[in-house]
């Protein structure tokens, strides 16, 4: 590791040495695929569904993968989704969507029930998210917004049936609206909520941050350049700025999230200014935010946060990329 990063590591008190396996998440319903990855999967006991894999294999080239039947996922992002406790009927929200891993595990645990919207600032990024989803089979309860998710306020509503043979003038026609629709699926509207009612069930709100704690990530600054990551991550203007947008995108989130629902706010950074102090200033403006235990989490390899019942999975302890997840309620 650069010296660089190293010393973003010691000004955060984090230990370089927790710097690991890679893991794979198998659609469900998909049979054995170990002939298919040609290496041995090693069954993620805490985690259904999840199998870590050699660092060196390259899963993009196998077969399993290019027909959709297995996704890359790191296990610790696989705990945020469950987190969230979806249940058959839910109408879920992911808020920074993109890569889209995330939006798909979320639509397999919806699976024929509730309705998926995934929102993300950067449409190409978004337009991947559509394509996974479409790989996998997914998306039939699933509408993508390009659009900033510190200001996103759409509901669920009903939407009419999605037909790809839409007319040119319809279609110029959502390609102007803000924020942009770039794909609903034939049963993504929502019918027969009441206004009373109206608000996501669940939100996830994985905001986008240093990425320090994710080993994948940082392989990457190898090929993009040790500089890449002094100027993309480690500065501190940007850090200073991602904080106020972790905060706001918590902020929003919150505010589309129906009463008693819940709500995930997770970041892959190890720092606390990005999780524990961005909880504590969320919740001191917002008394009817609550901090909810997750019950999920009680044989999970991870600790507690500095703040009681937010979690982390600590690399060195937990054998996946660093995360950190707090869980709210709405009273």
């Amino acid at each position: 590791l650069p010296k660089v990063f190293l010393d973003f590591l010691e000004e955060n008190g984090l230990d370089p040495s927790i710097y690991i396996p890679r893991y794979v998440r198998v659609k469900p319903g998909i049979p054995e695929v170990e002939m298919e990855v040609k290496c041995k999967l090693e069954k993620v006991l805490w985690l259904p569904g999840f199998f870590a894999i050699p660092a060196h294999i390259q899963i993009a080239s196998s077969k399993a993968y290019q027909e959709g039947k297995i996704y890359g996922m790191d296990a610790a992002s696989g705990a945020a989704v469950m987190s969230l406790d979806i249940a058959h009927g839910d109408h879920v929200l992911d808020l920074c969507a993109a890569p889209g891993a995330k939006l798909c595990m979320l639509s397999d645990l919806l699976g024929n029930s509730g309705s998926l919207t995934g929102v993300d600032v950067t449409k190409h990024r978004l337009a991947a998210c559509r394509t996974m989803l479409q790989k996998y089979s997914l998306g039939h309860r699933c509408r993508l917004f390009v659009a900033d998710g510190t200001t996103f306020s759409l509901l669920p509503l009903r939407y009419k049936e999605w037909t790809s043979r839409r007319s040119w003038k319809e279609r110029k026609k959502a390609a102007k609206a803000r924020p942009e629709l770039i794909f609903y699926g034939p049963q993504s509207g929502v019918v027969g909520l009441s206004k009373s009612e109206l608000g996501y069930d669940k939100v996830l709100v994985d905001a986008e941050c240093t990425h320090d704690g994710s080993f994948r990530h940082i392989e990457k600054f190898e090929q993009w350049g040790w500089a890449t990551l002094q100027r993309r991550v480690l500065d501190a203007k940007r850090t200073d700025s991602l904080t106020l947008l972790q905060l706001k995108l918590l902020s929003n989130g919150f505010k589309l999230l129906k009463t008693g629902g819940s709500l995930v706010y997770s970041t892959c950074s190890l720092t606390v200014a990005q999780n524990e102090d961005v909880v504590d200033q969320f919740l001191a403006a917002n008394p009817v935010a609550e901090l909810q235990e997750i019950r999920a989490a009680k044989n999970w390899p991870c600790r507690s946060g500095r703040i009681p019942k937010t979690l982390r999975f600590d690399p060195l302890q937990s054998q996946t990329s660093g995360l950190f997840i707090a869980k709210f309620t709405k009273l």
